[in-house]
């Protein structure tokens, strides 16, 4: 089991100096990845709460953080199909180059109708979309000559350089249907979780997860299952009803244990999304994150 931490993203706390402090200090410990999320609007008057009401470009957080960084990996959970593969493909080629191929690029269909409107765009046949989305991403990283005719997206003969060093960075798939969960066993480099996931059903999505790779003869023991952790520290309380990662942190602690049995491979603890924390003030937000990431640490 791989632990990761998600930067100050949303929320007073998130500063470019707490993003770097948080990074740098993840790295000291022996974290293995620091990593962020999207969200490009947020519709007035909409219910979806104050996580998503703030949001720094991940792709742009993660290139400032891997300049004062230098071995933890740098993970985007993830990046909608509603923006242009070709310029996507082109940014993270150079996130990867530029941070000496730590990157994990995470790829989601996305939930919110109004950022399909701006992007102008529809969100019908979004699956579809989005595996012809994966597709022109690798063409671009590998192609010498790229040329891409299909559904939804069209590339004339051309080069896209330079391409991405040390190679080309894993593909991680989101989503929690079915048919998502059998679209990243054939075509990710792994699955990552989204913030609403029932962590107790996990591990049935995992068996389907395998399942689907070993129908399309790939290699399941290379394959990545990413757990986004909706950590909140709260005090001591009993096991009842209570929501896996939160509590007091040796609770916690033995969460990721049980994820670990479950099949999860990576968990990254992400105090963006808990409501009390990114709406407190950026002092005590941030006091509270150091603590965090001090006490759910790698252990030796």
């Amino acid at each position: 089991m791989r632990i990761g931490f998600a930067v100050p993203q949303s929320g007073p706390w998130a500063t470019p100096e707490n993003m770097r402090r948080i990074a740098v200090r993840a790295e000291e410990l022996g974290y293995h990845e620091l990593w962020t999320f999207q969200r490009v609007l947020y519709p007035v008057g909409h219910p979806m709460g104050p996580t998503y009401r703030s949001v720094h470009d991940p792709l742009i957080t993660l290139a400032h953080l891997s300049g004062v960084t230098g071995t933890i990996r740098l993970g985007v959970a993830v990046v909608n199909v509603y923006v242009q593969p070709v310029l996507l493909a082109k940014q993270l080629a150079t996130l990867q180059t530029v941070s000496g191929g730590r990157l994990s690029a995470g790829i989601g269909l996305g939930w919110l109708p109004e950022e399909y409107e701006a992007a102008g765009i529809g969100m019908d046949r979004r699956g579809r979309r989005g595996e012809e989305f994966v597709e022109v991403l690798r063409e671009a990283w590998t192609d010498e000559v790229v040329e891409h005719d299909g559904e939804f997206y069209r590339v004339p003969p051309s080069h896209i350089d330079p391409k991405p060093a040390p190679g080309p960075p894993p593909i991680l798939l989101g989503g929690t249907a079915e048919v998502a969960l059998r679209r990243a066993g054939r075509l990710a480099d792994g699955w990552i979780s989204s913030s609403r996931e029932d962590l107790s059903a996990v591990a049935g999505r995992i068996v389907l997860i395998k399942e689907s790779i070993a129908a399309a003869g790939r290699d399941v023991a290379s394959f990545r299952f990413v757990c986004r952790g909706v950590t909140q520290v709260r005090p001591a309380g009993g096991e009842d009803g209570r929501r896996p990662l939160t509590g007091t942190y040796e609770q916690i602690r033995r969460d990721v244990d049980a994820l670990a049995a479950a099949g999860v491979t990576e968990v990254f603890h992400d105090l963006n999304f808990d409501k009390d924390f990114v709406t407190a003030g950026a002092g005590e937000a941030m006091r509270r994150a150091e603590e965090a990431l001090e006490a759910l640490a790698p252990r030796a």
